[in-house]
């Protein structure tokens, strides 16, 4: 069995993944000792948001990472997507909920509160406004008490994800400047149900509580990523760093899709540590939640996962958000044989 170390140690694997069920279901059996990861020691896993998580992937932090797309579109050069651990799907993606219909007529900018500016859900978001119109500069607000200083990497490409869109109409929408407020995925319901945003692009568990508050879904963002590209909409991956060389990876892959094997042996067994993280406790919940986003994909991408990916990257960087990327989302050419990656 591996040892999962509680020292520190130049020699450990780092690793993170954020406290939703889907990850916390993923790892269990890898970070308890039950899998082994041959050859290598497991660092004692950090479980932050994924925001903070795409954060630290900007400084290079983690070997094994769990990441939003978005955020990878910014890392190809450090990172590559493994196979295992990844959250694709239909009829998953982030919703765009508000208290009710929206007022066209309003002079004011829509003020609408994003769950990270490096997360998918920002990023389709602003997809999804680019649909209609054209983008303009612009800073994004950030909420009180979130960080007012974040990492700056890849020659500046990240301050693109820090913009105000102009929209001429989208459908619900002013006409007019929308305002992108960030803020923590578990304060924004709380946020539009209080009035201080207009409306907020909701991800994980929030998906399942929203009507709770009264808020009413004004788009279903993954259906339109669905209608408008026939591909399923991926959410957040693992990545692991391409200095770890091809073998190993792959043996960390494995080692991944084996954990997922092993979950689903014994979902009993992962239920206390999932419930220890969850940010809702609601056994209905926490089981949905699960069953949504983890999945064939999350087992191994294939053919449709990674071209989903590919679609979700290219038009990242055709709307001028993402970088361009010299580097493909696997690791080196021949580690995996009979894989392809775009």
């Amino acid at each position: 069995m591996m040892t999962v170390s509680t020292m520190a140690s130049t020699q450990a694997l780092t690793i993170g993944y954020s406290p939703c069920p889907n990850d916390t279901f993923i790892f269990y059996a890898l970070t308890h000792g039950i899998i082994d990861l041959p050859g290598m020691e497991l660092a004692a896993p950090l479980l932050e948001d994924v925001e903070t998580l795409n954060g630290w992937a900007l400084e290079h932090r983690l070997d094994v990472t769990k990441l939003s797309f978005h955020a990878l579109g910014h890392v190809l050069d450090e990172y590559c997507v493994l196979s295992a651990g990844s959250a694709l799907g239909r009829g998953c993606g982030p919703l765009l909920v508000a208290r009710g219909p929206m007022d066209v007529c309003r002079s004011r900018p829509l003020r609408v509160a994003i769950p990270g500016r490096l997360t998918t859900a920002a990023l389709l978001f602003r997809l999804y406004l680019s649909s209609w119109s054209q983008a303009m500069d612009g800073p994004v607000s950030r909420a009180p008490g979130m960080a007012q200083e974040r990492p700056q990497a890849m020659d500046g490409q990240v301050s693109e994800a820090e913009r105000r869109l102009r929209v001429s109409r989208a459908p619900g929408m002013a006409q007019g400047r929308v305002e992108l407020i960030e803020m923590r995925f578990d304060t924004i319901m709380e946020a539009i149900h209080r009035g201080e945003v207009d409306a907020g692009v909701i991800i994980h568990e929030s998906r399942f509580t929203y009507g709770q508050l009264g808020l009413v879904c004004v788009q279903d963002l993954g259906q339109w990523w669905e209608e408008s590209t026939g591909h399923p909409i991926p959410l957040g991956c693992i990545a692991a760093r391409r200095s770890l060389g091809g073998e190993r990876i792959a043996v960390i892959d494995q080692a991944i899709r084996a954990s997922i094997d092993w979950a689903f042996a014994h979902p009993e067994a992962c239920l206390p540590y999932i419930r220890e993280h969850a940010q809702e406790l609601d056994p209905k919940v926490m089981l949905d939640h699960i069953g949504l986003y983890v999945n064939d994909f999350s087992r191994d991408l294939g053919l449709e996962g990674t071209a989903a990916i590919a679609a979700f990257l290219k038009r990242g960087r055709d709307a001028g958000i993402l970088p361009s990327a010299p580097q493909g989302l696997g690791w080196e050419e021949g580690s995996t044989p009979g894989r392809e990656y775009l």
